[in-house]
């Protein structure tokens, strides 16, 4: 059976954070590691294969997302943590990191049951959301005492997501549109002005950012209303819960893509959120793609979490961004969560971090070619060309090494 185990690592304490260099040092030798193992000898001499791995570091350690073959999930906890562990050790300038956590968070026995009935009277349906909701009954039915009310539900998330609002460290209240005052109150993230920063500027054509925003028509819409600390914190927390269920989903296309070889265009198999990228590069999104994106995104949320956000680094954080958002909306709703005044949150929220929705051209077909031609750049906007979602708006935005073009080029 197919498991994916995450791995949080972590620098010594009390050593500095590390610097970009240090960062993409870390990557090659994690990375070098996992290349050099095929397979971890578990309890008993049991065998489990090391199917794939991917990589995010950031300035406090890293995030291993590791998918083994195993025949039970203790299993392959206990080999993936042996495995990490040894790296760790023989690689002296890791020798220090400590794990701090190391368990299955999603394995592919989803995506394997909704492939099985896609032919039947059980299909799935095409919609992600619903294929969720449906796997959520599904589990209620085998254990229709471990899922409580509606209304116990509702309030058992809402506490979860409260909890976790303080994990966004980058972005103050402010960003969210509740007053200044409220900042201690709220704990949806702490002092370091980052999300105040990230409401700066807009691209040019030439891929810098000036001035204020513009989009494919008009700019982004700017909350007025004062939205409440307490609906600030929900959605900073939803923003949180929502990252694992996003970055789970795309590793069950990843690894969906890769078993069939194809790309989004010709997968068979259902998608929880690639499908969602614009259509006039499906035939592009194949299983290197699909991990690139989802290192972005690995990588992004990190720059959420762990203080150290500024802005959008490149398109394929816009998009990540969008697919954020829309996770995060949807899991409201899903526990009757999402009033008027957490929707204006996470507008706020939007309008602030987004210096302009040019990626929006993307999606609208009456615009195909625009983003890749001299008009394009003529309308103000940046280079938006498949070839580019991945390249730097300039030399001072962060691009994870492993997602880099350059990464894309060694790959080939």
């Amino acid at each position: 059976m197919t498991y994916v185990v995450t791995v949080d690592t972590c620098i010594p304490e009390g050593t500095p954070e590390m610097d970009p260099l240090q960062r993409a040092g870390a990557v090659a030798l994690i990375e070098g590691g996992f290349d050099s193992v095929r397979s971890v000898e578990g309890p008993d001499g049991v065998e489990v294969e090391l199917l794939d791995s991917i990589v995010a570091v950031h300035p406090g350690g890293a995030l291993l997302k590791v998918v083994v073959d195993a025949p039970a999930l203790e299993l392959a906890e206990e080999s993936v943590q042996a495995l990490v562990d040894e790296l760790l050790e023989r690689t002296e300038l890791l020798v220090d990191w400590t794990i701090e956590r190391c368990e299955v968070e999603l394995h592919e026995d989803l995506a394997r049951k909704s492939l099985d009935a896609a032919d039947g009277p059980d299909a799935p349906p095409d919609d992600p959301a619903a294929r969720r909701a449906r796997h959520i009954e599904d589990r209620a039915a085998e254990d229709p005492e471990g899922l409580p009310d509606t209304e116990a539900k509702a309030t058992a998330a809402r506490a979860r997501m409260m909890d976790l609002a303080g994990e966004l460290r980058s972005f103050s209240p402010a960003v969210f549109g509740a007053p200044d005052e409220d900042e201690d109150e709220s704990g949806a993230g702490d002092e370091s002005g980052a999300g105040d920063e990230a409401c700066t500027g807009t691209r040019t054509g030439s891929g810098t950012r000036t001035g204020t925003g513009t989009g494919p028509g008009e700019e982004p819409d700017r909350q007025e209303r004062a939205v409440s600390a307490e609906s600030a914190r929900l959605a900073a927390g939803a923003l949180v819960h929502a990252t694992d269920i996003l970055v789970d989903g795309l590793f069950q296309d990843m690894q969906v893509l890769t078993q069939e070889d194809a790309t989004v265009a010709e997968c068979e198999g259902p998608l929880w959120h690639l499908e969602r990228l614009p259509d006039r590069y499906a035939l592009r999104y194949d299983a290197n793609f699909a991990r690139r994106f989802l290192v972005t995104v690995i990588a992004m949320t990190t720059r959420f979490t762990d203080g150290s956000f500024q802005r959008l680094s490149c398109v394929a954080e816009e998009l990540a961004l969008r697919f954020l958002l829309s996770e995060t909306i949807t899991t409201l709703e899903l526990h009757g969560l999402l009033d008027d005044d957490v929707a204006a949150a996470l507008d706020s929220f939007a309008a602030n971090v987004y210096e302009d929705m040019d990626h929006e051209w993307l999606y609208d077909g009456t615009l195909h070619g625009t983003d890749e031609t001299a008009p394009g750049a003529a309308l103000g906007a940046a280079p938006m060309s498949f070839r580019s979602w991945f390249t730097p708006f300039d030399p001072g935005r962060y691009v994870h090494p492993s997602a880099t073009d350059e990464a894309e080029s060694a790959a080939r």
